[in-house]
């Protein structure tokens, strides 16, 4: 008999007092293998000196709630005696400690059970973190099309696109929790808000300054200070929690041989690949990504061709801020959503992009998808906390011997 205890952090609200309590705590659900609730389960909450904070114990629909008070370090112990027929998978993970921050949602789980398959060996972790890079690294190639085209046509390294993937989360989060419209059309509505923020960003901020004149490295420090300033206008909306989407925040993982998966994940594999294979033949021959890849390769002669560059441009930033909206829903789906989630994926997006090769954006595609699966089985030698630092490794490394990227064409200068 298989089942799972999903503990959430209480959402806190929107100015938090910790000295009281306001906010910070912790709720959850125990259900069986057939997803029925589990009453009358006692979870003891304890701080990290072993002080009591309290006992919750599930309802007759298997959830409880239990206020901490405040951030922290804490344990949550299950009763095992009040489980019933059911039994831990793991009797010696019956205690769980985990961190409460200002604010923090976090899930934590009890496997019940025990169990029915056996995941052994180094093959099944590979197998398991190559699907989970796969997954990760489609999320990095949604959000770095658009700044890669964006440096192709324009020249601007945009430092500011993480906040882009940043705001269509918060976009969709906000159409779905506070508006109470259903994940799947919040979705949309972020992609297409995202777009519109992309094409308003160019037109009212970046034509201006380039009509003006105003050189690269300037460009390159304002964008800087736009993503700064984007950063914490969306702290002081939004909070410093992190928050999950009201449908499909917890799923249970199913069984795929041997590799175990969220649903939710799966959807979202399958969601990526149809998007970017949509976008490559988009891009390859309708007109518009005819254009875009033009003006990419080389604005002045698209220019003289009769391509009207500045509505390409405009395109572009329309069309990559509705890719980044979306890669932000779907990594705010993931993993919930934050704050700063745009700013952590920037570094992976920057060596994504100039592994592929700057300002392509099959090269966009093509690297973003090598540096997921990459961090993902770098786990495998190093901590999980290190695995970014092999995004770094590559960044360095491709700078060193292939300037240009995979896909990238060397150029002569002088």
């Amino acid at each position: 008999m298989v089942g799972a205890l999903v503990l959430l952090a209480l959402p806190a609200r929107a100015q938090p007092a910790p000295s009281d309590g306001g906010g910070e705590g912790v709720r959850g659900t125990i259900v069986d293998e057939d997803d029925e609730p589990v009453a009358g389960v006692a979870i003891t909450v304890t701080t990290a000196d072993g002080q009591t904070v309290g006992t919750a114990t599930t309802g007759a629909d298997g959830t409880f709630q239990l206020d901490v008070p405040g951030p922290g370090d804490y344990a949550a112990t299950i009763d095992q005696e009040t489980l019933g027929g059911l039994t831990l998978r793991n009797p010696d993970r019956a205690t769980l400690e985990f961190p409460v921050r200002e604010g923090q949602q976090r899930t934590l789980l009890f496997p019940l059970g025990e169990g029915d398959r056996q995941v052994g060996g180094t093959l099944g972790r590979v197998l398991q973190l190559l699907v989970e890079g796969v997954k990760f690294g489609l999320i990095i190639a949604m959000a770095s099309v658009g700044l890669s085209l964006i440096f192709g046509t324009t020249g601007l390294i945009n430092f500011a696109h993480g906040e882009m993937v940043t705001f269509g989360a918060l976009a969709g989060w906000y159409v779905n929790v506070t508006l109470g419209l259903h994940f799947v059309p919040a979705t949309l509505v972020a992609v297409l808000v995202g777009a519109l923020a992309g094409a308003a960003l160019d037109r009212g901020l970046w034509r201006p300054l380039r009509r003006r004149g105003t050189g690269l490295i300037a460009l390159l420090v304002i964008s800087i200070g736009l993503g700064l300033l984007v950063r914490y206008l969306f702290l002081y909306q939004f909070g410093g929690q992190t928050r999950p989407f009201a449908q499909y925040a917890v799923q249970r993982a199913v069984d795929l041989g041997p590799v175990t998966i969220a649903p939710k994940d799966i959807v979202s594999i399958l969601l990526s690949l149809a998007v970017l294979t949509a976008v490559a033949l988009a891009l390859l021959r309708t007109r518009a990504g005819k254009a875009m890849r033009a003006v990419a390769d080389n604005p002045q002669l698209a220019a003289s061709s009769g391509i009207d560059v500045e509505r390409v441009i405009l395109l572009v930033w329309a069309f990559g801020g509705g890719l980044a909206a979306l890669g932000g829903v779907l990594l705010g789906l993931t993993e919930q959503v934050s704050w700063q989630m745009g700013v952590q994926l920037l570094l992976l997006m920057f060596a994504g992009v100039i592994l592929g090769g700057l300002g392509t954006a099959f090269g966009a595609l093509v690297g973003s998808f090598v540096v997921g699966v990459f961090i993902q089985l770098s786990t495998l030698v190093l901590a999980p906390e290190l695995k970014n630092v092999g995004a770094l490794a590559i960044l360095i490394l491709i700078l060193l011997v292939r300037p240009q990227g995979l896909l990238g064409q060397p150029e002569r200068l002088g």
